[in-house]
């Protein structure tokens, strides 16, 4: 099996890394800066024991990969850019291979089914972060992160076997789920603080709205019937497998949406996590004014290019009050 991962970012250069110096075939998708510094430089990553470099084979567009029936595709883009990443697959000759969603939100895997018969959800546990074009880091012991993965919308076959055993072997835990989208409804609701510490500044702001937040994520996946597994630090496979720990001489770290706020990439996911509670609340008639706030807030930090840390607590809590008037 050769494996195709799709944007180099955090989590995509920490799966291409890891993979690439356990043996495994890898081909990666970069673009910009980063496929640059690759196709120079490889591809470093650097963990709490050890930092090291692998030369994996890029390219800039899945245009330019002569797909295999033996490919394992891999999309680790951010939700906002997935549409656009999924035409080119298809245009790319892209037909029956397997697509694994290794991102965040609930929406990537439905519309990879649009296009494509075989997809796969993965929930993706990973305290990864972007350093610098051609660099990546991952704070986690003993292994680098913890997925889940199965086929959607549910079971598990031979391809999500393969490639757990592959990543299993590049020191990634994985556990293969006949249901998996439990999962990546339980990591939701653990996304939906992601743009107040954002916002905010990491760990800043009151206990409440981040509380308020889930709350009105599990009313409202109550009222649509949808079911969720937490997966919050006190699983038993978290323990047991990611324990965050800091890499030597990195004092930075962040969520995802952090991470895109300090790069200035233009967007951010909170319309596909925030945003989803939001959608769904308003479908099944439940209030949702912290979630309907914060995805609003998200898109103009984005678009203003506002940095992380910035928005006064006092701003955020009178922009929920006016959602909730």
């Amino acid at each position: 099996m050769r494996i195709i991962i799709v944007g180099i970012g955090a989590i995509g250069g920490t799966v291409a890394g890891a993979l690439t110096r356990s043996g495994a075939d890898v081909v990666a998708v970069a673009r910009g800066r980063q496929l640059e510094a690759m196709r120079a430089r490889g591809l470093t990553l650097r963990t709490p024991e050890e930092t090291f470099t692998v030369d994996v084979p890029v390219v800039g567009h899945p245009g330019e990969i002569d797909f295999r029936p033996d490919d394992a595709i891999l999309l680790t883009t951010k939700g906002q850019d997935t549409e656009g990443v999924l035409h080119d697959l298809r245009d790319a000759g892209v037909t029956d291979q397997p697509i694994f969603c290794l991102q965040n939100g609930v929406a990537n895997e439905a519309k990879a089914l649009r296009l494509f018969p075989n997809v796969h959800a993965v929930t993706v546990m990973m305290p990864a972060l972007y350093l610098t074009p051609g660099e990546v880091a991952v704070h986690s012991l003993p292994k680098h992160g913890l997925f889940y993965l199965g086929r959607y919308p549910s079971g598990s076959d031979e391809a999500d076997r393969a490639v757990a055993e592959l990543l299993e072997a590049a020191n990634i835990a994985v556990r293969v789920k006949e249901e998996p989208m439990a999962a990546k409804y339980g990591k939701l609701i653990m996304n939906l603080s992601n743009i107040i510490g954002a916002a905010l500044g990491q760990g800043a702001g009151p206990q409440e709205i981040r509380d308020r937040v889930q709350a009105e994520a599990k009313a409202v996946l109550a009222a649509a019937g949808i079911a969720w597994e937490d997966v919050g630090m006190d699983h038993p496979d978290r323990k047991a497998n990611m324990n965050f720990t800091r890499v030597p001489g990195i004092d930075n770290y962040g969520t995802s949406t952090m991470q895109s706020l300090e790069r200035g990439t233009g967007s951010v996911e909170t319309d596909w996590l925030n945003g989803e509670i939001a959608y769904l609340g308003r479908l099944h008639g439940v209030p949702v004014p912290v979630n309907a706030y914060l995805t609003g807030l998200g898109a103009r930090m984005a678009r203003e290019g506002l940095a992380a840390g910035t928005v006064p607590v006092e701003e955020m809590e009178a922009g929920i009050s006016a959602q909730e008037a």
